[in-house]
């Protein structure tokens, strides 16, 4: 393997990566014996744990969308609500994410709670909320968080899960994993270590 200038350069940073540790948090108990039929009861049981550790910004999440030639991106946002319809965020039709959505309805949320070594990925297809629902979530906003949103432009969007995976990590790197996936009108879980 050759290097040149450049890749000499990197090589402080690239052995400080190497050498920091991962998964530092303290994972909470978790009884797998109990786990809920439904993936949003345990959604909210580790969301509401995590603002109670003092998790900052629990319901902020990273939304994955694809771009027209197929290229992943991805944005932080904040979770704006979970019902039957779906895990609901809201933005900008003529944003990045709004013409993404646009072109490939589909897109992934990923919450990381680094301090209990846990995340929880969501994904599935997108919809759009009604616009009385994206108009009355603008209404919500401050006003200075209002302002500069062209009419109409402000969209609620719902990601309609297909399967939400709850991880919970390990120092010894036998990761804990509880898959749901919709099958029907309900969900089927599994649970593996690995």
């Amino acid at each position: 393997m050759t290097f040149d200038d450049q890749d000499r350069e990197l090589l402080p940073l690239n052995d400080w990566l190497r050498g920091r540790h991962a998964l530092t948090g303290v994972a909470p108990e978790w009884d797998l014996d109990a786990v809920p039929a439904e993936p949003t009861e345990l959604f909210r049981e580790w969301l509401l744990r995590a603002d109670a550790d003092g998790v900052a910004e629990p319901h902020a999440a990273t939304l994955a969308t694809v771009d027209a030639a197929g290229v992943p991106d991805a944005r932080t946002l904040i979770l704006k609500g979970i019902d039957a319809g779906g895990w609901a965020f809201a933005s900008t039709r003529s944003s990045r994410k709004g013409a993404q959505l646009a072109d490939s309805p589909a897109a992934a949320l990923n919450f990381w709670w680094q301090p209990q070594v846990r995340a929880v990925r969501v994904r599935g297809r997108v919809e759009e909320a009604t616009a009385e629902e994206s108009a009355a979530d603008l209404a919500a906003r401050s006003v200075a968080a209002q302002a500069g949103v062209a009419a109409g432009d402000w969209v609620r969007w719902r990601v309609i899960p297909s399967r939400i995976e709850f991880w919970q990590g390990s120092r010894d790197r036998r990761h804990t994993r509880v898959v749901y996936e919709s099958v029907g009108d309900g969900w089927r879980h599994s649970v593996a270590r690995d």
